[in-house]
């Protein structure tokens, strides 16, 4: 299993344990005997800074509040499910100590998401190269290099966990996110049937609006007749959201895209799995250990065993 880090600002350090001092993922699914790659991304952590490409930036504290820790008391105008977070550890707030420990743990960052999209895609796929088949984890901002590594090496990607993944398909909406996804799920182009030239000509797409009664934002989707993925088909996907998350609003986008797509998907809407009060960083909230559970049920209904527990 190889974790791909990055979530805006943070790095591996996340999966190894929660801010409260508790064992994180990494710890769990090594107890369930899977082998375990955690990675950062260039330029990012333990990867090292290219001086002269790009710019290094940071994230002030008021963001992180804002839309990791205690967006119940900051966010809930800009969309509703904020109200429901309550499984932050301590305050969520500046002076807790969890908090500090959570926020020593941000790193600074390549602000140029153009120029991490085009560093990603090699790094991953000589990853891939070298260690063989392997499920991927991501994170938010790392969901599209996932999208990216299953799409360039689909025989060695078995599977794909997108925690939060960076979204909706296509545009932005709601809450932090970067720039628009051209390609769908991504900026860098996938493999798609019919094959897609010329980006603007050939995807075309519309807005659908919300199912009536859900405080959800519409969906941009394919217009049809839509392309389908062709690599990725290959690849099992699980998408997971937190009830009280910014994504909360627009994550059922991505079961849309997948379905035009022929993406084979499952997702966990932890809330209407009877799992309550998550934010966006949900694996390293209180109830995280609950959280694992239902993926590694999910890695054992759809994962071939040999490969999991290599």
């Amino acid at each position: 299993m190889k974790h791909l880090q990055g979530d805006l600002i943070s790095t591996l350090e996340n999966f190894l344990n929660t801010p409260d001092g508790r064992e994180g993922w990494a710890s769990y699914f090594l107890r369930k005997g899977y082998t375990i790659y955690l990675t950062d991304p260039p330029q990012r952590g333990r990867s090292p800074w290219i001086p002269g490409e790009g710019v290094v930036g940071a994230v002030p504290v008021d963001y992180v509040l804002k839309y990791f820790t205690t967006f119940e008391k900051y966010s809930s105008t800009e969309w509703p499910q904020a109200k429901l977070h309550t499984q932050w550890p301590g305050t969520g707030l500046v002076g807790d100590p969890l908090f500090d420990a959570f926020y020593a743990s941000q790193v600074q960052l390549q602000t140029s998401a153009f120029i991490s999209d085009d560093n990603v895609k090699p790094a991953y796929s000589a990853l891939l190269d070298k260690i063989g088949p392997a499920v991927l984890v991501t994170h938010s901002q790392s969901g599209p290099y996932g999208w990216v590594a299953g799409d360039a090496r689909p025989k060695l990607v078995k599977g794909i966990i997108a925690i939060e993944p960076e979204g909706p398909p296509f545009v932005n909406e709601v809450g932090p996110t970067g720039p628009p996804r051209v390609d769908g799920i991504t900026r860098l182009q996938l493999l798609y049937d019919p094959p897609v030239v010329n980006i603007t000509r050939d995807l075309q797409t519309i807005r659908v609006p919300p199912p009536e009664g859900k405080q959800y934002t519409p969906c941009t989707i394919q217009a049809e007749p839509a392309r389908r993925l062709v690599n990725l088909a290959e690849i099992p996907v699980v998408i997971i959201t937190g009830e009280a998350s910014y994504h909360a609003t627009y994550d059922y986008c991505f079961v849309k895209f997948f379905e035009q797509t022929g993406v084979p998907f499952t997702w966990l809407d932890l809330g209407s799995e009877g799992i309550h009060g998550n934010g966006h960083f949900l694996f390293l909230e209180k109830n995280s250990w609950q959280i694992a559970g239902l993926v590694a049920k999910w890695l054992e209904e759809n994962v071939d065993k040999s490969v999991r527990m290599q």
